[in-house]
């Protein structure tokens, strides 16, 4: 069959196959790319999520380090709202892919691949959360620009930085599982289904959950309305 040709791979339509480029291999698929490297697999790799995975999961160590490349970056923000240290969210990130690379003949594509490394990412991070206790002093997690906008005036900028730090100390003296799922939902943007899916858990749960935080973080975060 020629370059020009497609078939159909476990259910997707194969597009032409990933261009050789084993000086951009990284070192290990699960190891965190650079930025410049993760934006030069994607750019070079126009091929679905869901066949990548196929042919990582026969051993393309290539198509999985485009599949890091594509998701490092989403990851890592989540592992750092959820563990609230950039370095834990990195440890977690880099436990999970590997996770990821060994668990790859598991995964059906049921469901979009990203849901399932948030699943992953998410479920390791909640491990983390539940094994220590809270942190006495204020989690290391940036501003949202669009909860915390930069509005110019030097005051202004630190009142943002400070409501942000308030908002993660009130995140970090809530439920792990409710602290997921207001972080899911209000700030991945993930809908109710997804989130259920991501941590195993059913919708009704999931709206019980997000409940108890907003009202949790609601009081906490009384004096910035």
């Amino acid at each position: 069959m020629s370059t020009a040709q497609t078939h159909t791979t476990a259910g997707f339509r194969e597009r032409p196959p990933l261009p050789h480029a084993r000086q951009d291999r990284l070192a290990a698929p699960w190891r965190l790319p650079s930025r410049s490297t993760a934006t030069r697999l994607v750019r070079t790799t126009p091929v679905s999520d869901q066949l990548l995975a196929v042919r990582a999961a026969e051993g393309d160590d290539y198509a999985f380090a485009v599949l890091v490349g594509r998701h490092s970056a989403v990851l890592l923000t989540l592992a750092r709202h959820l563990t609230g240290n950039r370095q834990d969210a990195e440890d977690m990130v880099q436990e999970s892919l590997l996770s990821a690379w060994r668990r790859l003949p598991e995964f059906r594509g049921d469901a979009a691949f990203r849901t399932w490394l948030y699943r992953i990412v998410t479920n390791r991070c909640l491990s983390l959360l539940r094994s220590r206790p809270p942190p006495p002093a204020p989690l290391d997690v940036q501003p949202e620009p669009a909860a915390f906008p930069t509005l110019g005036a030097p005051e202004q900028v630190a009142e943002a930085h400070a409501a942000a730090r308030a908002l993660a100390r009130a995140l970090a003296g809530i439920d792990p599982g409710q602290r997921a799922c207001w972080i899911l939902r209000e700030l991945h943007d993930m809908h109710y289904g997804e989130i259920a899916r991501t941590l195993g858990i059913s919708e009704q749960t999931v709206r019980g959950r997000l409940s108890r935080a907003r009202r949790s973080l609601a009081e906490a975060m009384g004096s910035w309305r």
